[in-house]
């Protein structure tokens, strides 16, 4: 199986070591490799691969597995989800409306419209297409909405819900589910990684119920509790899967699967 595999950076370049085991993997069982990086202006090669692998999210890549899709090569996740999940407010809205539990969203051209949601209480401002907690700005008083500016973009906020504990990011690859407590902001690697605790039922049911609203079986799901209760607060079709137990091991058994489906002979 030959797999275009999109990347933002050089493997060198990355500290992470899950994406060189998964193709380290993957190559050990017979998959041949090709590296595409969309931003240095990579073209979808001739011929394209069996199955592209969109590790890659920005809008030069989005641009190239467009592409690809046009040409019918099966993407992982697929085309469809990529865009979706790049997009927060359609992300949230697809989760709402699938009845999982996210805060209370609003959408708005100009910030100074959610002056009136802040008599109860602070908000959380976020990029519509924002990536790894950049520009999120939380809210308190009316003065901090000034220096908000999202260009002609859409303005996103909701509700800030204090969580009762340590950020949880709950990453699923395939069936298994794996939840990993970090300290928020991280001021390490070390502190990317977090550890892997126990997935109380209650919070995997949510984090599986995302899966099954965006048709999606890879992934990582941001999951807060507030006052006890879950709440969705970011989604990534294709997160960095740092922490998990031989994360880039589980990824190419899952990619392999795809494989098998996007050439059955």
């Amino acid at each position: 199986m030959k797999i275009d595999l999109f990347l933002v950076r050089h493997p060198a370049d990355r500290p992470s070591p899950v994406m060189p085991a998964m193709v380290d993997h993957l190559t050990a069982h017979g998959s041949e490799i090709r590296a595409v990086y969309p931003d240095e202006g990579d073209a979808v090669p001739d011929p394209p691969g069996d199955l592209v692998v969109l590790k890659a999210k920005t809008p030069a890549a989005l641009d190239l597995a467009r592409r690809y899709h046009g040409l019918e090569v099966r993407c992982f996740p697929s085309y469809e989800v990529t865009v979706l999940c790049r997009d927060k407010i359609a992300t949230t809205l697809a989760l709402r409306d699938a009845g999982v539990p996210v805060p209370q969203t609003w959408v708005v051209d100009d910030p100074g419209a959610l002056l009136p949601h802040l008599t109860d209480g602070p908000l959380i401002v976020k990029p519509f297409q924002g990536s790894q907690g950049q520009g999120i700005v939380i809210v308190h008083q009316p003065e901090d909405l000034v220096g908000i500016d999202h260009g002609a973009d859409p303005v996103m906020a909701q509700r800030y819900l204090e969580p009762d504990g340590l950020d949880r990011k709950i990453y699923r690859i395939g069936e298994e589910v794996f939840c990993v407590e970090r300290v928020w902001p991280p001021r390490s690697y070390e502190d990317k990684l977090g550890r892997v605790v126990p997935l109380p039922a209650a919070i995997e049911k949510v984090a599986r119920a995302c899966g099954d609203a965006l048709g999606i079986d890879t992934y990582g799901v941001d999951i807060i509790e507030h006052r006890g209760a879950p709440y969705v607060v970011d989604l990534s079709s294709f997160p960095g899967f740092k922490g998990v137990p031989e994360a880039g091991r589980r990824l190419a058994e899952r990619i392999q699967r795809e494989g098998q489906v996007a050439d059955p002979a």
